[in-house]
């Protein structure tokens, strides 16, 4: 169960990026449609804890060591080659956009040069990737406690200090701005969006166990404490969301609000959720290209860390703005393939 619990938490710590930690993307794909996003962060939650338990012991299964082996296998020779490309250069580019988050971070947060903050990350990711694998693992889902402890922390915060007398939520959702044209379809996108950028690692990591039931369970465990945040953020956001609703950084808007080292603290958590997500980019990306165990993956690694470096200067909103759209798109795709091989599973077992 250990080895569940392991997998669980370095799966909740590859989908956690810079949006996700901050409050942002919760704000945008479920706050924003009221008391209907928790509704949404449910259906968002079984869909994760599913296709998570699919996604690992898919990864168990093949004893994969990239995301190829499991992307022909759902999708097929032909379709599988278009969706392999687009995974490849979208792991590249979410470790673009995450060095670039870090130099956000330090500029905004600690009043230090952006250049410093995406150098820091370039160097610790590229180090941490050059480790191998169980070892990449073990630093992702360390991390993640923090989060919840943080999380949980601000929602009791912000559920004490909930005031629904005074507190016009209608007028509080005019005011953000929607990522979906409803409740559901936003729910539906960000479970896209973030298997799709989560598939290479998830696969990877359920590679790493011979026993699909623990890979299995694990999937299921980390879709569950995923949902469990994203139900805690919402309810975090909506209780205040007079206060933050065109905020950038929510989370550490009310972390503030409790304590100027409570925002302190949350912002070095969401420096940590930008580590976790950075090392599983670019390790996915690496191991496409060149296998863990050849002695040239550290030198590729450390080129294209480096090139990723140089590109996190094209700026933060412009870089999500470019890398992010057609995901949710790819995920729908990545989505109905992984059921129809579920169902498929089922039959010959």
């Amino acid at each position: 169960m250990k080895k569940s619990f392991q997998i669980g938490s370095a799966f909740i710590g590859i989908i956690v990026g810079a949006g996700f930690a901050s409050g942002q993307e919760t704000l945008q794909f479920f706050t924003s449609f009221g008391y209907l996003g928790i509704v949404g962060s449910v259906i968002a939650t079984i869909l994760f804890a599913f296709l998570g338990m699919n996604l690992t012991q898919l990864g168990s299964r093949l004893q994969t060591t990239s995301h190829k082996d499991v992307i022909y296998h759902i999708c097929g020779r032909y379709l599988g080659v278009f969706v392999d490309i687009l995974i490849t250069f979208f792991l590249f580019g979410v470790t673009v956009v995450m060095f670039s988050g870090a130099g956000a971070i330090f500029e905004e947060q600690f009043g230090l040069p952006a250049f410093a903050g995406s150098l820091f990350m370039a160097v610790i990711s590229i180090i941490s990737v050059t480790l191998n694998v169980k070892k990449v693992i073990g630093l992702i889902s360390a991390v993640t406690p923090f989060l919840l402890v943080m999380v949980l922390l601000i929602a009791g915060y912000s559920l004490f200090n909930y005031d629904p007398s005074s507190f016009d939520m209608d007028a509080a959702v005019a005011k953000t701005s929607p990522a979906a044209s409803n409740w559901i379809m936003g729910a539906l996108l960000y479970v896209s969006y973030n298997i799709a950028a989560g598939v290479a690692m998830i696969t990877v990591i359920g590679g790493t166990v011979k026993d699909q039931k623990v890979a299995g369970r694990g999937g299921i465990i980390g879709g569950l404490g995923l949902g469990l945040l994203i139900i805690l953020i919402n309810i975090s956001l909506l209780t205040q969301l007079d206060k933050v609703s065109d905020v950038a950084m929510p989370m550490i808007t009310l972390s503030n609000a409790i304590h100027p080292a409570v925002g302190f603290l949350m912002a070095i958590v969401l420096i940590g959720m930008i580590y976790n997500t950075a090392v599983a980019m670019l390790y996915a990306f690496s191991a496409r290209i060149v296998k863990p165990e050849k002695p040239s993956f550290k030198a590729f690694t450390i080129l294209f860390g480096v090139i990723a470096f140089i590109a996190s200067f094209l700026g933060f909103v412009n870089l999500v703005g470019t890398v992010y759209p057609i995901t949710g798109y790819l995920g729908f795709l990545l989505i109905v393939a992984i059921i129809i091989s579920w169902f498929t599973y089922k039959k010959r077992a």
